[in-house]
């Protein structure tokens, strides 16, 4: 037997007769019986339902039902996604049907039901399938709202967006830092239009006359009229919107100079006239407290005649001290897609830091809990900046992956993109983390450049270094060796340096073996007082300390070999009076020394392993000694003296055979 073909008419008829049997019941029993009933494939069944379900809702909308019996359907089609008998956008699509339809009276009930089941929209069945649905019915929901008489919900639909979405969601993160340049607000820029300063004299009973603005609610408090109020102060305070609106205007100085004037008056205005905990305001702050209608919030409301009463109303005045805070906020932070021009001043950067201080002053000071009510702002706006960070970090996500088998996972480090650290535009900037290290590290576009030029020259040229030097090599200036600034060993180190980058004689090969930086400096000055092209250098008669003063003939030999100077130099008189330690007085020494060799060890600087291996050559103390002396004159070669030799025993507190061995070196049999 064949397969029983899908009827369209047939199916429809059982299921319309099934949804509306299960909405009564509010049970999908009986939708499930006539699913499986019902011949053909799922597919083709599924679409069905889904169109049944649609025109069952549009005969209860259209019969002006209660909203329970919509609720009830869409119930039923959660259900049904549930049980696998409708696709997963259904529930979705006839939200939007419901919402659509119906007035906003009706919409907040059923709003209500779309909050409660975030939960559900969140699984997995659900989320993929109805997010961009739920998205697009808040957007047409939120275009109906009035954004000043319909606050609650509006904000009420924000709130369900942040709870569907993740964090992470690029849709609602504003990325890029845009600012909605479309709020403009209007007010009377024409002078000669303005109201403000005309006298309007009533005839009352009293004879008072009544400024036009002064005239209100019982609710107005009792110092609005003691405000001055012309039109330049309305001109400014309205005029300072547009900063708030759009802050990049505040990088600009001529707007900077606008916004800094414009602030101070209106500043100054607040801190001039207080707001009191007054009878009028107190009775505003009860009827908020016992729960009332919701706040009406509007758009700015900009007439003239309305002005005494905004600076005199504490929800007014907080509102445009916290633009002010919002906006210092953007202009000291760290905006990853902020231009590389925008940049603040140091006048600008203290300005703003005290201004925030006195803004801060002002929320505490205004009624009612002005402490609390600035407390609750700072930590906001630090919460604020925790945000902004996030972003400019490239949104990392917040969950972390388990890792398997409890085992410690290598994590790849991702090489970051150019775009983490650098700004965008043709300057890009790059950011340090810190607004000060920022700003030194773009001063000038190409570093490499700014490296190079001359005001970053510190090096001194070989003339200035080596000009007191080469005074002190001359003979005729009788400057003692001690005295003399090759001696300095700090001297020294930076005289090789400037060597290494300024003179080619640092780089020549030479045989002559010096045993001392003093010894090599002085050579070196001696070449140098003969290339220096300066003047007064070429006067210096520079001779080797140890060479006697010759006639000019002579002066003329000395130029024709530079290493002949060298080899003098090093034959000086200090140098040829210091013996060297032969291998009778290292025998005599030895014999004499004995046991107290360890004690001597350490003052000649022979290492703990060299003093292990000569135990272990040796068990006769003698012997021992005299392969310390060895390993001692091996390693220091032409420095093994005996005067190096005395003051290490005299270091050791060896002073009797240091005593011997200073008053008779050459005869070792003394000792």
């Amino acid at each position: 037997m064949s397969p029983l073909l899908f009827s369209l008419q047939e199916a429809r008829n059982k299921f319309m007769n099934a949804t509306r049997e299960a909405v009564a019941s509010k049970n999908t029993k009986q939708l499930l019986t006539a699913f499986s009933q019902v011949a053909g494939s799922e597919n083709e069944k599924k679409l069905t339902l889904d169109q049944v379900f649609r025109g069952v809702l549009e005969e209860e909308i259209i019969n002006q039902a209660s909203c329970d019996n919509c609720l009830a359907i869409i119930s039923l089609a959660i259900n049904g996604v549930t049980e696998g008998i409708c696709t997963a956008t259904t529930p979705f699509v006839l939200l939007g049907d419901v919402l659509d339809c119906l007035p906003l009276d009706h919409c907040d009930r059923i709003f209500t039901f779309v909050e409660k089941n975030v939960g559900t929209w969140k699984a997995n069945t659900f989320y993929s399938a109805g997010k961009n649905y739920l998205l697009r019915m808040c957007n047409d929901l939120l275009r109906r709202l009035s954004k000043s008489q319909n606050t609650v919900f509006c904000g009420r639909i924000q709130l369900f967006l942040a709870r569907l979405f993740p964090l992470s969601e690029k849709s609602g993160l504003n990325l890029q830092s845009q600012f909605n340049l479309e709020n403009v607000t209007v007010f009377n820029v024409n002078e000669s239009e303005s109201t403000l300063g005309q006298k309007q004299v009533e005839d009352r009973d009293d004879g008072m006359e009544i400024e036009e603005g002064e005239m209100g609610d019982d609710e107005v408090p009792n110092n609005s009229s003691s405000i001055p109020i012309d039109y330049n102060l309305y001109r400014k305070f309205w005029s300072l919107q547009d900063f708030f609106r759009n802050p990049v205007q505040c990088y600009d100085k001529s707007s900077w100079k606008t916004f800094l004037k414009f602030s101070e008056e209106v500043l100054a205005v607040f801190k001039s006239y207080k707001l009191d905990d007054t009878q009028a305001s107190r009775k505003k702050i009860e009827e908020l407290k016992s729960g009332g209608e919701h706040v009406y919030f509007a758009k700015f409301l900009t007439s003239e005649k309305l002005m005494d009463l905004q600076l005199s109303d504490s929800n007014f005045r907080r509102h445009i001290l916290l633009q002010y805070l919002i906006l210092f906020q953007y202009l000291k932070g760290q905006v990853k897609f902020k231009s590389s021009n925008y940049v603040l001043l140091d006048e600008q950067s203290l300005w703003i830091e005290d201004t925030t201080k006195n803004v801060h002053q002002l929320l505490r000071e205004t009624p009612p809990d002005g402490e609390k009510f600035s407390k609750m702002v700072e930590h906001i706006l630090n919460t604020e900046e925790n945000w902004n960070s996030w972003k400019n970090e490239g949104c990392p996500s917040f969950v972390k992956e388990r890792q398997q088998d409890n085992k410690p996972q290598k994590v790849a480090r991702k090489r970051p993109a150019p775009e983490d650290f650098l700004g965008k535009g043709s300057n890009k900037k790059l950011l340090m983390g810190n607004d000060e290290l920022t700003r030194l590290w773009n001063l000038c576009p190409d570093n490499i450049e700014a490296c190079k030029l001359e005001s970053r020259e510190f090096m001194p040229t070989l003339e200035q270094f080596f000009e007191e030097a080469i005074e002190q090599a001359d003979p005729e200036n009788m400057v003692e060796n001690e005295y003399k600034v090759v001696n300095n060993s700090n001297y020294g180190w930076r005289a090789l340096r400037l060597l290494a980058r300024r003179s080619p004689h640092f780089f020549q090969p030479t045989n002559q073996q010096f045993r001392s930086l003093p010894e090599y400096l002085e050579n070196m000055v001696i070449k140098l007082a003969k290339e220096l092209p300066t003047p007064k250098l070429h006067k210096l008669k520079i001779r080797p300390p140890s060479e006697e003063i010759k006639t000019g003939e002579d002066e003329d030999e000395d130029d024709e070999d530079n290493e002949s100077l060298l080899k003098e130099n090093n034959e000086s008189p200090e140098v040829q009076q210091q013996n060297p330690v032969s291998g009778e007085l290292i025998e005599a020494l030895a014999n004499k020394l004995g046991e107290h060799w360890k004690t001597l060890a350490p003052y000649l600087e022979i290492k703990d392993s060299d003093m292990k291996v000569i135990e272990s050559d040796s068990e006769d103390v003698k012997m021992r000694a005299k392969l310390l002396l060895i390993a001692w004159q091996d390693r220091e070669g032409a420095r093994a003296t005996t005067e190096n030799l005395i003051s290490a025993l005299n270091q050791a507190h060896l002073n009797e055979l240091a005593e011997i061995l200073a008053s008779d070196a050459e005869n070792c049999t003394q000792i």
